[in-house]
């Protein structure tokens, strides 16, 4: 259980991947990945629930945090650039089963983030065609048990058409992603500075509302309510490790992931912070309260409905960039399950392009199976503690990371400043993070690694590969 992974290992197995992927390609991948969804719905939602017009400060501090944990992941992906980021990391630096905790609370957020995604495509796409008159039959509208529904078809037929685009080469998907993630940077400008004709200076007042607890019990306004928000928030920030996942597939790694994943942070975060400034100055926060779609709503509201419909049109199109990263990023990190022989040896399987495919084809079907089928509300619970936790242990990590380079792990390119006091803060704000999420959420959390110990003592521990090595 405490056998260390040799990192020769992993860079021998990996080198099957083919390294096609630019600076300009992880970049896309990680804005993509996370300016999705929630930069059109999260703004509006927890303004209204929690922060009101301070929903711009939940942001920078959730950046913030985030910030920590990315140079941390940074300095990690340029030492091993291997598939499967944090569980060939911890398996590396604390042993095979840490490596498996690690990345079973990755498995979470990527089988979950497919669906996650896919559902909000569905669910943007069909207020769009519903506004032209076309409503799908509701037992295909919407996932089992919510409002009436079975199976959620537009959410299956984008993961299919996003399965489509990964089986077919790396570089191919790359060019596919750049085009997405340029048309998407391109309408969210198109808000901020449609929007700011719209701005009127007294929304701002009071800038932090005075703090009450909500019916529900959670916080609104004040201290309380800014950090009920960074919770709520930190979802968002979750993309960056999708780079890392990749980094088997990056030309130059040792430059290229440390600019590509600082980066698209930095980029992202500044656009979720414009776009909550933008919004909360249009209209009063509580204008927001329940408002699924409150970007669209407040240009209509504005009397800027050419500008809405464009918008929401091309964002929804957009969304697939996400989706893309979150199943890609997901097949590797299943690929380097399966490479360990933690999961059955057929899903480390590459082809000669380069692609785990029976990965791939796994995630594809657990997304249509969870995002067609499970409730939108249940299946969100896990994303963000799963990543959490992944999170704490590569901040961890970095203590014995340090030790080790230059040695059997390779001196990096980047090296994350003002060590050690960086990583502590990392692993001090994603555990407040955490800490903060609801009561549902760690419950699941706790089920979810119940279930992966059962698999790794069943299964993983059985047959992992190294392990069968040492008995030869």
């Amino acid at each position: 259980m405490m056998r260390k992974t040799n990192p020769a290992v992993y860079s021998k197995k990996d080198s099957h991947m083919k390294r096609t992927l630019r600076i300009r390609d992880f970049l896309a991948l990680g804005i993509g990945t996370i300016v999705s969804t929630a930069i059109f719905t999260l703004p509006g939602i927890v303004a209204a629930k929690h922060a009101g017009p301070a929903v711009s400060i939940s942001f920078i501090i959730a950046a913030v945090i985030a910030g920590f944990s990315a140079l941390d992941y940074a300095e990690m992906a340029s030492a091993m650039p291997f598939a499967g980021s944090a569980f060939s990391w911890i398996s590396v630096l604390f042993g095979e089963v840490w490596g498996w905790i690690a990345g079973w609370a990755l498995l979470a957020e990527y089988f979950i983030a497919g669906a996650f995604i896919s559902s909000g495509l569905s669910t943007n796409l069909q207020g769009l065609l519903s506004s032209i008159g076309f409503n799908l039959p509701k037992f295909m509208a919407s996932s089992f048990g919510t409002k009436g529904g079975i199976f959620n078809l537009i959410a299956a037929l984008a993961v299919l058409i996003v399965f489509s685009v990964l089986h077919h080469s790396t570089k191919g998907t790359a060019k596919i992603e750049n085009v997405l993630v340029i048309a998407k940077i391109i309408v969210i400008a198109l808000f901020i500075i449609v929007g700011i004709t719209a701005v009127h200076a007294q929304n701002y007042v009071p800038f932090v509302p005075a703090h009450h607890v909500n019916p529900d019990g959670s916080n609104f306004g004040g201290i309380s309510g800014i950090l009920a928000g960074v919770s709520m928030i930190f979802i968002s920030y979750l993309g960056f490790d999708t780079l890392a996942a990749n980094s088997a597939e990056a030309k130059d790694p040792k430059r290229t992931m440390p600019t590509a994943i600082i980066g698209s942070l930095v980029i992202a975060s500044a656009m979720f912070i414009m776009v909550s400034l933008v919004l909360v100055g249009m209209f009063p926060y509580q204008k927001y309260a329940g408002n699924a779609q409150p970007v669209g709503w407040a240009l209509r509201a504005s009397h800027h409905v050419l500008t809405a419909n464009v918008i929401e049109g091309v964002a929804t199109i957009c969304m697939f960039s996400a989706l893309i990263g979150a199943m890609m990023a997901g097949s590797r990190l299943i690929y380097s399950f399966g490479r360990d022989g933690m999961l059955p040896k057929w899903l480390g399987h590459i082809t000669k392009r380069g692609l785990p495919e029976n990965a791939l084809l796994l995630v594809t079907i657990s997304s249509i199976v969870v995002g067609s089928v499970l409730p939108f509300t249940f299946i969100t619970q896990l994303v963000s503690a799963g990543t959490l936790i992944a999170f704490m242990f590569v901040a961890l990590a970095m203590f014995t990371l340090r030790h080790r380079e230059g040695k059997d792990i390779n001196e990096p390119d980047f090296k994350v400043p003002f060590y050690p006091v960086t990583p502590i803060l990392a692993f001090i704000g994603t555990l407040i993070v955490f800490w903060n999420l609801d009561s549902a959420a760690k419950i699941y959390t706790v089920g979810w690694f119940v279930l992966g110990m059962i698999v790794y003592f069943c299964y993983g521990i059985r047959h992992e590969e190294h392990a069968k090595q040492a008995k030869k």
